[in-house]
């Protein structure tokens, strides 16, 4: 639908401080839109989506970040239509996860992948991660006074970058100030909700048994960290079984379902064949 449209990426684990460099990749690449956490921004201003910072739940701030409701997918639409961005910015945890977003919201997928650490120093990403860890900080990259307008229960700091500040050699010279506001989502203040690996199981063995019967699994390894859930799949196949087809199938069955009616994000899905048998 907007495929002139071309597509950046800024790509880094939760918390490493995407969204605090978000407008100087924003400048360096002359992008009209930043794409953030269910937020569409310009020029500093929230013109579309809903905060993903706004949820009271864990799972309900990820549904947001991958614009799961239907008319926050056409908000943003319309308000491409109208403007017609001629490039736009996506923030993500993962490759996978800045994908998703851009066919969720028919845009192209991105041309160019920026990556936190080609921007940021290791020990300034240590520094935001314990920040988010330790105190629940997240950045919103836009004025103080917006959230207050879009947000007032939610404004909790600004933070404004000076003239002063030496900008990332990756970035270049950026001698325009921008000011960030700090916030502190309401899920952030409470133990995150995670689902245990029996639970994830057994939703996985569903999906398989909905998908294809004939797929036997013989065991399933399930590994949880910032960027997601990744899960290692041990089948045994029926022969005739078109490995590249209905696995494929069966791989997309399992990710689409389980992040539908969970709001967790699956990763990666591996499936490893252990015997094909006569039936």
């Amino acid at each position: 639908m907007f495929n002139k449209i071309k597509i950046y990426a800024l790509v880094g684990e939760s918390g490493t401080g995407k969204s605090f460099r978000a407008k100087f990749v924003a400048q360096k690449y002359h992008v009209d839109f930043i794409i953030d956490d269910g937020l569409l921004i310009r020029d500093n201003h929230i013109v579309a989506g809903h905060s993903a910072k706004m949820e009271s739940s864990f799972m309900g701030a990820v549904k947001t970040a991958l614009f799961d409701e239907k008319s926050q997918r056409d908000e943003v639409a319309k308000k491409f239509q109208g403007h017609k961005p001629k490039r736009v910015l996506i923030l993500g945890t993962s490759e996978k996860m800045v994908n998703k977003i851009a066919a969720r919201l028919q845009l192209p997928i991105p041309c160019k992948i920026i990556r936190i650490e080609d921007i940021a120093s290791q020990a300034d990403i240590e520094k935001a991660v314990r920040t988010r860890r330790v105190e629940g900080k997240h950045v919103i990259p836009v004025p103080s006074m917006e959230i207050k307008k879009a947000y007032p229960n939610i404004f909790y700091d600004a933070v404004q970058i000076f003239n002063r500040y030496k900008a990332p050699a990756a970035l270049g010279p950026l001698p325009i100030v921008h000011e960030k506001s700090v916030v502190r989502p309401e899920y952030s203040k409470r133990t995150k909700i995670a689902i245990s690996e029996q639970a994830l199981s057994l939703m996985v063995k569903q999906c398989v048994d909905e998908y294809d019967s004939s797929i036997k699994i013989k065991r399933i390894v399930i590994k949880d960290d910032d960027m997601g859930y990744r899960i290692v799949i041990t089948v045994d196949v029926p022969f005739g079984t078109s490995l590249g087809g209905t696995l494929y199938e069966t791989q997309q069955y399992i990710i689409d379902n389980i992040e539908r009616y969970t709001g967790i994000l699956i990763e990666t899905i591996n499936i490893i064949i252990d015997k094909i048998s006569d039936g």
